[in-house]
């Protein structure tokens, strides 16, 4: 891009968002430019902080007339590198994280509507202060915005219950690559009058247009929400308790996290403040959330008599129930910190996959099999959302391998991990989106007219293609 018309591109943002929001100091712009697991940065022409969906519509507009290319950006945790420009420096970074405004709540039509740039813990406590629940949860609910969660169709802890952010957005406002506002801020659960422009947008990751706003289903604040941690044998059995609460607790089962004894040996060791429920160690654990509407007395009957049941069947070991706000926050401590353990721990080969709930006992066991015939002694690290068969297959080096070492072997170990998953009819990412990290797996897994048709929509979206270029396709 010439000098000239760079610094009249320039011009342009400043006069439309002010000049204190267009940063083009590299110090500055340093942090916009980073992977949130610090293995890459990438280059920009500048970081643009619009107001409103106007301020969006007009950067847009004057990107799309200099056909520069626009990377959107909400809280910076994303795991894919979906969010960070390119080296060549020529990228608007579109940052939304000044859109936070909640702009209305409907508590008789249970719903709530949320500029993109509302931090995920924020819309979760002004549900409860409306005493109703939103119920995306995941770790970094903290930092991570619902434009984020919306472009990458967030998964988290609640899906058995409650389905991806998907199922938890009715409508959306986006800015399109021409510059234009699509107004779909409709809060209906039906509407037949078209194609599906939203779910077009859900999950596109910032390639086809920038999401501005969403439309959110709310629900009813549950009156008592329990947690176990039930010690098991095997997935095996952890997949025969998921069918026996599943018939006993019917909806009222939130969330059911697997956890393998290796998992928590590493929170144990780089976290040692965090508890110990058991004395023994076994071979998987599941992490079960029940919530109710009826009283927490129901609730914890119904818990503790399924519990009882597994005990009694030889499907469950052990088993310890929260019996305060407190424990149960203890007890999920101990699975949100498997991810900072690993980190702690030193580097590992991570992998987001989904699969048949009805497979995954077999998965694990081929995968594990085959992954330590190809590399002795390596270590999976096996967690995840069992519940809907989000499975995070970590793979971590054998004991004495330097981590960087054991890197080098990422394609091969890619290789052997997602040949399986689409061996089981299972799928490369379940949550955390494609970007540039699985782009080239995609393309690998997905038939030619999958992704023709895929290419197809983003030619017609996005003529230009100056929508997170490089990103997905």
């Amino acid at each position: 891009m010439a000098e000239d018309s760079r610094a009249s591109l320039l011009a342009r943002c400043r006069a439309i968002v002010g000049a204190s929001h267009v940063i083009t100091d590299q110090a500055d712009m340093a942090p916009f430019m980073a992977d949130w697991r610090g293995r890459y940065s990438g280059r920009g022409l500048a970081v643009v902080l619009p107001l409103d969906t106007a301020q969006v519509a007009a950067i847009v507009t004057a990107c799309a007339a200099a056909r520069v290319p626009i990377v959107p950006q909400g809280g910076r945790t994303g795991l894919v590198m979906g969010s960070v420009p390119d080296l060549s420096g020529d990228a608007i970074v579109l940052s939304l994280r000044r859109l936070n405004r909640i702009r209305a709540i409907d508590p008789a039509n249970r719903t709530m509507t949320v500029e993109a740039g509302c931090i995920l813990a924020d819309i979760q406590a002004a549900a409860a202060y409306a005493g109703m629940l939103y119920p995306l949860s995941l770790a970094a609910e903290g930092s991570c915005t619902i434009g984020g969660n919306l472009s990458t169709n967030a998964g988290g802890t609640a899906v058995l219950r409650y389905g991806n952010t998907r199922e938890l957005c009715l409508g959306l406002e986006v800015v399109n690559a021409q510059g234009e506002v699509w107004d779909g801020l409709r809060g209906l659960r039906k509407d037949n009058t078209g194609y599906a422009l939203r779910d077009l947008f859900i999950g596109a990751e910032g390639t086809l247009g920038v999401i501005t706003a969403a439309v959110l289903k709310l629900y009813p604040a549950p009156r008592a929400a329990l947690t176990a941690l039930v010690a098991l044998d095997s997935p095996r059995h952890a997949l025969e308790l998921l069918g026996l609460l599943q018939a006993r607790c019917g909806a009222a089962l939130t969330g059911f996290e697997l956890m393998s004894a290796f998992c928590l040996d590493l929170v144990a060791a780089q976290f040692p403040d965090l508890p110990r429920p058991f004395a023994a160690r076994h071979p998987q654990y599941a992490l079960v959330e029940l919530s109710s509407n009826e009283s927490d007395q129901h609730a914890h009957g119904l818990l503790e008599s399924s519990v009882g049941q597994a005990l009694e069947a030889g499907v469950a070991r052990d088993a310890v129930v929260a019996t305060s706000q407190q424990q149960a926050l203890g007890l999920w401590r101990l699975r949100e910190h498997i991810p900072l353990a690993q980190a702690a721990a030193g580097k590992n080969i991570k992998h987001d996959i989904s699969l048949p709930v009805s497979t995954i006992p077999d998965f694990i066991a081929r995968a594990d099999a085959a992954l330590d015939q190809a590399f002795p002694g390596c270590q999976p690290v096996t967690f995840g959302h069992l519940g809907d068969g989000n499975l995070h297959y970590n793979v971590a080096p054998p004991i004495g391998v330097e981590h960087d070492a054991f890197l080098a072997h990422q394609a091969s170990v890619n290789r052997i991990v997602h040949d399986l998953v689409d061996a089981f009819g299972g799928s490369i990412s379940a949550e955390h989106g494609i970007g540039v990290l699985k782009r080239e797996e995609l393309a690998r897994y997905k038939s030619p007219v999958e992704l023709g048709m895929m290419r197809a929509i983003k030619g017609a979206l996005d003529p230009l293609s100056i929508m997170n270029p490089g990103k997905i396709l």
